[in-house]
C-alpha cells in the first residue's frame, strides 16, 4: 500500500487507539483541529473526547499528566507540537520520566511515549525549527527514536508503546509528505540502524529529514562512479555501534550528516566513538556535515544555507575520498 509519512503515522496510532483501551493521545490541537501537521484529523470523532485530549498550552502541565496515568497502568501518546516546546517540560521528561524506574529500584515504569516534530526548512523561524535530538539522546532512561522513511514511521510506534520505559519520537516536519510503499503488516525493530543503501567508497551516516538528502547525494555520487554507503542511525539513544562500526569497517572513510549544530552534535559523538573504536581502520579524517552555528533563521535562503543540503553532502565525501 503506498501512503506518506503523515498518513503512516496516523494509521499506527489509529491502530494503537483501536487495539489497546489503555492507549489515549493528549496534546495541542490533537483533537477537534485533528493536530498541527493533521496526523490526528478524524480521531475525535472516531474514538472521543475520552481517548483524544486536547490540552492547554502547558508542555509542562501535559507531559505530567502522561507520565502519572503512564504510572498509572495507562499507555499515553503526548504530542508536543515542536521540538522547541519540549524545552518547556524537560525537567517531567529528564527529572521524572528518564529516572523513575532507577529511583524506584525498578517498582515503578514508565510507558509513556512522546512525539514531536522537529527540523529547519519550513520557513516557521528559530523558535519552530531547531533539531534538538541529541538533548534527548544524552538522557539514560529514554529511548529516542528518529523514524525518517514512511515504513519507519508506520512501525516504530507499536514497539514504542510496548516499552516499559519511555520513547521519544522525533517527526522531521519535512518528512509528513513523503511518500512510499508499505507492506500491510509492518513492524519495526526498535533496537537497530538501517543500512538505506549499501556501497564501498565511504560511510555516510545520517538520520531524521537529513536521509532523503544523503540518498539524493549518494545518487549524485554514483553518476561519478563513487558508491557510498548510507547508514540510517534510526535509533538515537542507544545507537547501535554494531553496525555502525562494521559500515565504518568496511569503507574505511565516514561523514556524518545530522541537522544539528555541530559543537555538542549527535555528530560529534559518533565521531568520538569510531575514532575510540576504529581509528586505526580509518584511511581518512571522518568529516562532520551539520548546522551552522546560528539561530534558524527566518528568511528562505539563509534557512537553505544555514542546514545541511545535498551539496554539502557530496562535498564532503569527495573531501575524505581526496578527490
Amino acid at each position: 500500500m503506498r501512503m506518506s509519512y503523515r498518513e503512516a503515522m496516523r494509521q499506527a496510532m489509529r491502530d494503537a487507539l483501536a487495539s489497546d483501551p489503555r492507549v489515549f493521545l493528549m496534546g495541542e490541537d490533537v483533537g477537534r483541529y485533528g493536530g498541527t501537521y493533521a496526523v490526528s484529523k478524524g480521531f475525535y470523532d472516531e474514538f472521543g473526547p475520552e481517548r483524544i485530549r486536547d490540552t492547554p498550552l502547558s508542555e509542562l502541565g501535559f507531559v505530567g499528566l502522561g507520565i502519572g496515568a503512564a504510572v498509572g497502568g495507562m499507555r499515553p501518546i503526548v504530542e508536543v507540537m515542536t521540538v522547541n516546546f519540549a524545552l518547556l517540560a524537560l525537567d517531567q521528561i529528564v527529572n521524572q520520566a528518564a529516572l523513575l524506574r532507577h529511583m524506584s529500584g525498578g517498582q515503578f515504569s514508565v510507558p509513556l511515549v512522546i512525539r514531536m516534530a522537529t527540523g529547519a526548512g519550513r520557513q516557521l523561524a528559530a523558535q519552530h525549527s531547531h533539531s534538538l535530538e541529541n538533548w534527548f539522546a544524552h538522557v539514560p532512561g529514554l529511548r529516542v527514536l528518529a523514524p525518517a522513511t514512511v515504513g519507519d514511521a508506520r512501525g516504530m510506534l507499536a514497539p514504542a508503546l510496548a516499552d516499559p520505559d519511555p520513547v521519544i519520537i522525533l517527526e522531521n516536519a519535512l518528512l509528513y509528505p513523503l511518500e512510499d510503499e508499505v507492506p500491510d503488516e509492518w513492524s519495526c525493530d526498535i533496537s537497530r540502524a538501517a543500512i538505506r543503501l549499501p556501497g564501498t567508497r565511504a560511510s555516510v551516516i545520517t538520520h531524521g529529514g537529513s536521509l532523503p538528502k544523503v540518498l539524493r547525494a549518494a545518487t549524485e555520487l554514483a553518476e561519478e562512479g563513487i558508491d557510498v554507503e548510507v547508514v540510517d542511525l534510526r535509533v538515537l539513544r542507544p545507537l547501535d555501534w554494531e553496525t555502525i562500526m562494521a559500515s565504518v569497517r568496511h569503507t574505511h572513510r565516514v561523514v556524518v550528516v545530522d541537522e544539528g549544530w555541530r559543537t555538542g552534535s549527535l555528530a560529534a559523538e559518533v565521531v568520538a566513538r569510531i575514532a575510540e573504536d576504529c581509528l586505526y581502520d580509518l584511511d581518512a579524517p571522518p568529516v562532520r556535515v551539520c548546522s551552522a552555528e546560528v539561530p534558524i533563521p527566518y528568511a528562505k535562503h539563509l534557512e537553505d544555507a544555514a542546514i545541511p543540503q545535498v551539496p554539502g553532502v557530496v562535498g564532503a565525501v569527495r573531501q575524505v575520498l581526496g578527490a
